[in-house]
């Protein structure tokens, strides 16, 4: 058996290393797919003040299960409970607390986009809408996702097989990494006061498209 000394070894492995990367390409590759924006997202908001803070509470609270109990009525559309929020409000000269603030959400989401413009339509005596936007839903999205993969695989492929022909070698692959990125969904409207959302409750909600993204980054290593 043939024995090296450690220097040597070493040297040998280095070489064997910087060998096996000047043979090797990186590159990335991009693919896109639309998105339908099928599914609409509202959060809905009611925010009052008052000297007495239990009293303040009692109030948004009822209005809060008031516009729940309406939502519920709406099997197309799921409903939650959303942040609630309350804090002092001080006199002129910030020493004092004169009164309280409190602010409670609710949130809507559904894909029954005509049934979402009603019921705000029915909940924005007492409430107001913070944001409302189209987006893609869970499905379509991830069917737009896979669709976007495939396309950027095959991609990788055609870029893989150009450099090599180009280089006159085959190729091999010695490593791959998928990821996926998804635009943010279009805000359709956003809303802070009670007199213009009843302006723009009664508008049609229009979904669009949102692109979804997938991006290979990987190494080849050409080879005779």
């Amino acid at each position: 058996a043939l024995h090296l000394p450690a220097g040597a070894a070493l040297a040998t492995s280095t070489a064997n290393a910087e060998r096996d990367e000047g043979r090797t390409v990186e590159f990335a590759v991009e693919a896109t797919r639309a998105a339908p924006t099928d599914q609409a997202v509202a959060t809905l908001y009611v925010e009052q003040s008052g000297a007495d803070a239990a009293a303040l509470a009692s109030r948004v609270n009822r209005a809060i299960a008031a516009a729940l109990d309406t939502a519920r009525g709406y099997t197309d559309i799921k409903v939650q409970s959303g942040s609630t929020s309350t804090w002092p409000v001080y006199d002129k000269n910030g020493s004092k607390i004169e009164a309280w603030r409190m602010r409670s959400e609710i949130r809507l989401e559904t894909r029954n986009v005509a049934a979402l413009s009603e019921l705000i339509g029915k909940l924005q005596g007492s409430l107001a809408v913070s944001q409302l936007n189209m987006q893609p839903s869970a499905e379509t999205r991830r069917k737009a996702t896979d669709e976007a993969t495939v396309d950027a695989i095959r991609a990788f492929e055609q870029r893989a097989a150009l450099i090599s022909s180009s280089l006159g070698k085959r190729y091999r692959l010695r490593h791959i990494n998928i990821s996926d990125s998804g635009g943010r969904p279009p805000v359709y409207a956003r809303m802070r006061a009670a007199p213009v959302m009843a302006e723009a409750a009664s508008a049609p909600l229009e979904g669009g498209e949102s692109e979804i993204g997938v991006t290979i980054n990987g190494r080849i290593e050409l080879i005779d």
